[in-house]
């Protein structure tokens, strides 16, 4: 079963990826392919989107004779995923209610 993920549930995951490391785009994507189905290129649009909107910075760091490119999150980052990570909290929770026919879940 399939269920439509939105940009806010995408940028959710993404930042709490981050939360935890700087990473890089491959490394992110793989880490985000394990809860949900993405592929790189609908990855790196939503990489830009938060950093235009100041919630990722990005920094480059040589690997085997390339750069690679990092991507960190900044302190209103660290607040986006916090409100996001509340609201998925309060949304989850009504949800599972509805799925148990009424019964408040655990």
């Amino acid at each position: 079963m399939s269920f439509q993920l939105g940009s806010s549930l995408l940028d959710a995951c993404v930042l709490a990826v981050l939360v935890k490391e700087d990473t890089y785009g491959y490394s992110l994507t793989q880490q985000v392919r394990e809860v949900m189905d993405i592929s790189e290129s609908t990855l790196y649009p939503v990489l830009r989107r938060l950093q235009k909107k100041e919630f990722l910075t990005t920094y480059d760091q040589p690997f085997q004779g390339r750069n690679r490119r990092y991507y960190r999150i900044t302190a209103s980052g660290i607040e986006r995923y916090e409100e996001l990570n509340k609201e998925w909290v309060e949304f989850k929770h009504k949800i599972d209610s509805v799925l148990m026919g009424g019964k408040q879940s655990e």
